[in-house]
């Protein structure tokens, strides 16, 4: 099963499942998806979900999070969790994120997540890069968020869950305009850094933050 590929998506959500299907044939009980969400916006966490399904699951029409307007993610997300066997989040908070790097936050952020499963995953299908320092086996695949079922329904709850997230922060750090743009470098985020300096969510390591910080005081 190891392997990169890229792969069109498929016409329908039952051959989304054909990876999950192929592997609960050889004998693996809980197949997880696995993906993250927020690894390039200038503010607020990587956010990761690992989603596994029964076998003979209910079908449904799944895609990957970022071609669903919000509120088809906000209606898809509770019956995801309701149809699923296990359904976790990682999260990695922007003070680590900017130790590690943001690469790397979202792997720990994936990893976290998989080791939070009850039941735990005996098999991780995941987008792009494989997760290092888990047990389970593992394939990745390129673009795995647009054709296969449990990695187009871990982007879905881990989108929901950082977009839940944000929106608090805006409650927290007003003017930024964290709930319209989630952390993103818009016109209108780039224009409030420049007006009230990073928050305590802003990532310090990135260059566009960078440029509004404080200079360090000159010593005497």
């Amino acid at each position: 099963m190891a392997g990169r590929v890229a792969k069109k998506s498929p016409r329908s959500a039952r051959e989304r499942l054909s990876l999950e299907s192929l592997l609960w044939d050889l004998g693996y009980c809980c197949v997880a998806g696995v993906d993250e969400v927020g690894l390039g916006p200038l503010a607020g966490p990587v956010v990761a979900a690992a989603v596994s399904f029964p076998a003979g699951t209910e079908i449904l029409e799944l895609a990957d999070s970022k071609k669903l307007s919000a509120s088809r993610r906000l209606g898809l997300e509770p019956q995801i969790r309701a149809a699923a066997t296990a359904a976790s989040i990682g999260v990695v908070e922007v003070e680590e994120l900017d130790r590690l790097g943001v690469q790397r936050a979202g792997l720990e952020a994936m990893r976290r997540a998989v080791l939070g499963m009850v039941p735990p995953a005996d098999y991780l299908l995941v987008d792009a890069k494989e997760i290092p320092g888990l047990e389970a086996g593992q394939s990745a695949f390129i673009g795995a968020d647009d054709f296969v079922y449990s990695v187009a329904a871990a982007s879905i709850v881990a989108k929901v869950y950082r977009d839940n997230l944000m929106a608090g922060y805006e409650r927290l750090f007003p003017g930024y305009g964290f709930a319209r743009h989630m952390g993103y470098g818009t016109a209108a985020h780039l224009a409030a850094l420049e007006k009230l300096g990073p928050s305590p969510i802003h990532r310090r390591s990135f260059s566009p933050v960078r440029r509004f910080l404080s200079p360090c005081p000159q010593r005497a």
